[in-house]
């Protein structure tokens, strides 16, 4: 019989937005996994429960999808005026990597409560009551995001009474600010197009908007993969003809944005980029149940994420959602209906989500400036997490 001891380090497991994640303070990680590289990684797997060919993540902490399949390592900043580096690895499910190559949006709205738990603000910026200013700086995308965290009697403020489509419960409200969010160097259309002819094998031609902005992103229009913008999860997961399709689309428009080198890099790169599909506004059901009406919102978007359709909406994707609706031109855009905008309300499969984003041209190339959101977070539980010591 196999004999390894189990080591045990401090962890929080958080909820923020509409993901779930296992938070760690750098500093209480094993020495060997402080810095980046294989040990590390085989750390995190281990303790979200990856590889797992059942896709079930019975024996750790993730829960089968990629909204709770995520990590985050936390630090005092490195960096000039900000208090926490912020560093988000994404765990596969059924393969051995953990994806390095962009944010979480959604976890960021936890990552400022636990930067203030951690004592990583300092106590005089933080007050008896009101709003904490939370400066992250985003290591995976090196990008500064702000969090405004509601304090309440000198504690963060968890409860409350904002409610946001695919979390249960109400909790309080978290404004997020993603600064200059176009993702990585050069250009926000790596392209140098607001629309492009992507050509996919065994699909066709299509029409995308391929940006860096939160996250990159590739978008194309529903009607021309056979969509219509108001399918649900079901709709797309149950049938592995369409997330064969969308993964090819993903990889093509991954080599056309300069992402990877050829196709075959795509399956190590899976958390970016991401692809969405987009149509006008339309009535549907949400997840829940709740009726969306077609004047509730701007347009419709669904979004793939780790090879699955999204049960509501990734944060990086709605920064990319809100950035590409303010630029006249795009298909996000054109689907809601043209023009100059400086917020969207769209449809996801889980209900709707109001985004904010300001872009400007300069010398005929469009950058963003910032893009807000609000979220919400909580902590679900602190204590240790437990992994065999050959991990």
């Amino acid at each position: 019989m196999t004999y390894a001891p189990q080591i045990k380090i401090p962890a929080t497991y958080m909820r923020g937005g509409t993901s779930k994640g296992v938070f760690f303070r750098l500093s209480d990680l094993p020495e060997t996994a402080q810095t980046p590289g294989p040990t590390r990684d085989n750390i995190l797997l281990r303790v979200i429960g990856s590889p797992d060919p059942y896709q079930k993540q019975t024996d750790g902490m993730g829960g089968a999808t990629s909204s709770t399949s995520k990590t985050v390592i936390l630090s005092k900043s490195t960096q000039p005026d900000h208090d926490v580096d912020y560093l988000f690895g994404q765990v596969s499910i059924d393969k051995p990597f953990v994806d390095w190559s962009g944010n979480c949006g959604n976890l960021t709205a936890a990552v400022g409560a636990f930067a203030i738990n951690s004592g990583y603000v300092p106590q005089d910026r933080i007050p008896e009551n009101g709003t904490a200013v939370v400066r992250i700086w985003q290591a995976n995308i090196r990008k500064t995001i702000i969090a405004n965290v509601p304090i309440t009697n000198g504690e963060v403020q968890e409860t409350g009474d904002f409610e946001l489509d695919g979390v249960t419960f109400p909790a309080a409200e978290v404004q997020v600010e993603f600064m200059d969010p176009a993702d990585g160097e050069g250009s926000m259309f790596p392209t140098g197009n607001l629309v492009d002819e992507l050509e996919v094998p065994g699909v066709g031609t299509l029409k995308a908007t391929m940006i860096n902005a939160g996250i990159p992103t590739v978008f194309i229009n529903a009607e021309a993969v056979g969509y219509n913008g108001t399918e649900l999860q079901d709709d797309i997961n149950s049938d592995p003809k369409a997330l064969a399709m969308f993964e090819s689309i993903r990889a093509h428009g991954a080599v056309k944005m300069g992402l990877i080198q050829n196709i075959e890099e795509a399956a190590a790169r899976q958390h970016t980029p991401k692809v969405a599909f987009v149509a006008p506004p339309a009535g549907y059901t949400a997840s829940s149940g709740k009726k969306i009406n077609a004047s509730d919102i701007d347009v419709l978007v669904r979004a793939l994420s780790m090879g699955k359709l999204h049960h509501a909406m990734m944060g990086t994707a709605a920064v990319a959602i809100a950035t590409a609706a303010a630029i006249p031109g795009t298909l996000v855009n054109l689907a809601a209906g043209g023009g100059d905008r400086t917020s969207v309300t769209f449809g996801h499969p889980s209900g709707t989500l109001q985004v904010g984003a300001e872009a400007k041209e300069v010398n005929d190339q469009w950058t963003a400036t910032k893009a807000i959101m609000s979220r919400s977070a909580r902590i679900l539980m602190e204590g240790w997490v437990r992994i065999p010591d050959e991990a």
